[in-house]
């Protein structure tokens, strides 16, 4: 994952707060990436298309697809992109999780966790765009965090508790791209080892048969011939992802089939 693009997604009741918190975030990373565009998606845009302005189950299937259809392009463009919807189902929040997989970018998620009753209060004072009656549906239906290992909050915030919201996005901007790039290292500190690891083992395999090949060379051990192969083989797993030099493995085999064996191999191979 060397792209420097993420995928960012809020998740909250409607009048939570979010597209609030959206656009300080986005202010906030372009201060620190002056190259990379941010897109924030908003479902809202196409819901007024689709619904003129009125809030429909029926219809939300379709956009939902064009949502992501949407944040998806807006990825492979190589934008920053925040996911300002409800995001309040757990398959909702695996959508965009495919994606980032897909896109092999980074994906985090922040809870906008404004209680209930304030945002029916927010929702009153802007004059009620969604019904409060759809936003107390959502809250029963929400499905909570940690019911699956990847659906894990980076953070999570109550807006209504927060006096000042820009020093909080700079210390959650802050505090991702840390986790960013801690995962970056380990990610590349896992490839390193494994290519160390398909390294020694491909030693291992190779030095062993070619071992097998001079000793079966000479006929006194020939009639030991399946015990022999047989042998490499577990000898191979015993010491599978172990870093040994070609010494250390010649010196090594040699003792197991003596032991296993019960002789003693010449040292004229």
């Amino acid at each position: 994952m060397d792209n420097q693009n993420f995928l960012i997604c809020l998740v909250g009741l409607p009048a939570s707060g979010k597209s609030t918190f959206a656009k300080l975030l986005k202010s906030a990373i372009k201060k620190r990436y002056n190259n990379l565009d941010v897109k924030i998606i908003d479902p809202d845009i196409i819901r007024q298309k689709l619904s003129e302005d009125k809030f429909d189950y029926e219809k939300e299937y379709i956009i939902r697809k064009e949502n992501l259809k949407k944040i998806k392009s807006e990825l492979e463009k190589g934008h920053i992109v925040i996911s300002d919807d409800l995001n309040y189902y757990s398959s909702m929040r695996h959508d965009l999780r495919d994606i980032a997989e897909t896109l092999k970018i980074f994906f985090f998620i922040i809870h906008i966790a404004t209680p209930i009753e304030i945002c029916l209060k927010w929702n009153e004072k802007r004059g009620e765009p969604i019904p409060n009656m759809v936003i107390k549906k959502i809250h029963e239906k929400f499905d909570n965090f940690n019911r699956y290992k990847w659906d894990v909050t980076d953070a999570v915030y109550d807006l209504s508790q927060m006096a000042e919201l820009n020093p909080l996005v700079e210390d959650f901007l802050e505090n991702i791209l840390i986790k960013r790039d801690n995962k970056k290292f380990e990610l590349k500190s896992l490839e390193f080892e494994s290519e160390i690891s398909n390294l020694d083992n491909e030693n291992l395999d190779k030095i062993t048969r070619i071992y097998v090949g001079r000793l079966l060379h000479l006929s006194r051990y020939l009639p030991l011939k399946k015990r022999i192969i047989k042998l490499r083989k577990n000898y191979v797993k015993l010491n599978k992802n172990r870093t040994l030099n070609e010494p250390e493995i010649s010196k090594s085999f040699k003792f197991y089939l003596e032991h296993n064996l019960n002789i003693q191999i010449n040292e004229d191979l």
